[in-house]
């Protein structure tokens, strides 16, 4: 896809961000929760609460991950390019 064309929200960096990612989270959770009360809500929702909250803690934990440590710097690689690469015998 070229960014320099076509819709703008659609563009490669804009939708590969945290904040996109918690925002179709919401989304998806909120279509599971919408067709959850809708079809059986006396038998799965304390199974769908369970889940959420689970998703919930893992959620909140990788935020706040984010927000403490830094993200890792660019390395240079003055080596091999993979791990057996320079240490097979021919």
């Amino acid at each position: 896809m070229n960014t320099s064309s076509g819709h703008p929200f659609l563009r490669r960096g804009r939708l590969n961000t945290y904040t996109a990612y918690s925002v179709g989270c919401g989304v998806a959770w909120a279509v599971v929760w919408a067709l959850v009360l809708a079809f059986d809500p006396r038998h799965t929702v304390d199974h769908v609460v369970w889940v959420f909250v689970g998703w919930l803690i893992g959620w909140i934990s990788a935020t706040i991950a984010r927000l403490v440590y830094p993200p890792p710097k660019k390395r240079q690689s003055a080596g091999p390019t993979s791990f057996l690469q320079g240490f097979r015998e021919t």
